[in-house]
């Protein structure tokens, strides 16, 4: 791959780039092993991560450096994928590393976030620098199941390097923010919906009449038990991460001038999974 031009103050992304991941959760480790192909490296910040994290890295055959500043420093692209309450946080961080650069890294905020967390980012660390990341589908380590959405001003020199991976890529035209907000409407169908069989059933049971839901869903050729397992299989141990997943769909919706509460009772249902409030 040849270099590729990225914004105009001259800089080049070169032909193999150091690439920083932060951090290789089941996705960003999936992330990281596409991108190893067309990389010098890429890289991983070891400090204050779980031994979890730490397997994942290795399984992906990622290079460890101390901390978040020695990514930054090193890296010419960073891929930020993190928990979506962290996300603006974590760009802070890399701001602060890279700050005086000559040369600073583009950005991927590939995080589930609204656009307006994005446009954050973007005031944060440039806008002709950040490029804007949806994944929808799961961590990919074979073809045809997730898409790369990205949007921005540099989103298809990012895109470029995830041809031939798992990763399927997709440039949308909208500008900064557009990737983020089809996550965000998405994720209406994918995570806000679903919660609702979880109310159901939770308040049908609290009224003394599940049984009687149960059989009403199952006469108009529903499953309640089917839902609620597939819910429950789904979140898991990210309920707490798609908490704030919704919050950011919320804010999405709410931007748009649109009813937001689907995504803020989305939000609740996910924050009392994870703390056990409320049992599937």
């Amino acid at each position: 791959m040849s270099d590729v031009a990225v914004p105009g103050d001259g800089t080049v992304l070169p032909a193999r780039p150091v690439i920083g991941i932060l951090h290789p959760g089941a996705m960003g480790a999936a992330l990281g092993s596409a991108l190893k192909p067309v990389a010098s490296g890429v890289v991983w910040a070891a400090a204050g991560r779980s031994q979890a994290t730490s397997k994942r890295a290795e399984l992906a055959d990622l290079i460890g450096v101390p901390d978040l500043a020695e990514l930054a420093r090193r890296s010419h692209l960073v891929v930020s994928i993190c928990p979506p309450h962290a996300a603006l946080d974590v760009a802070q961080q890399v701001a602060a590393a890279v700050e005086g650069r000559p040369d600073p890294p583009l950005y991927v905020d590939a995080n589930a976030v609204s656009p307006a967390t994005v446009e954050k980012i973007g005031e944060l660390l440039g806008r002709e620098r950040v490029v804007d990341g949806a994944v929808i589908g799961p961590p990919a380590w074979e073809a045809g199941r997730s898409v790369l959405w990205l949007s921005g001003e540099h989103a298809q020199p990012v895109a470029d390097l995830f041809a031939g991976s798992p990763f399927a890529t997709a440039v949308l035209d909208g500008g900064l923010g557009a990737a983020s907000a089809l996550k965000a409407c998405f994720a209406l169908r994918t995570k806000a919906l679903p919660t609702i069989w979880a109310t159901m059933a939770a308040a049908a049971h609290r009224y003394g009449v599940l049984d009687d839901l149960r059989g009403e869903v199952a006469r108009t050729g529903g499953d309640l038990d089917a839902e609620l397992s597939a819910l429950r299989g789904r979140a898991g141990d990210r309920a707490w991460r798609w908490a704030g997943e919704m919050d950011e769909a919320g804010d999405a919706v709410a931007a748009a001038g649109l009813p937001d509460g689907f995504s803020r009772a989305a939000a609740e249902v996910y924050r009392r999974l994870a703390d056990g409030s409320l049992e599937l």
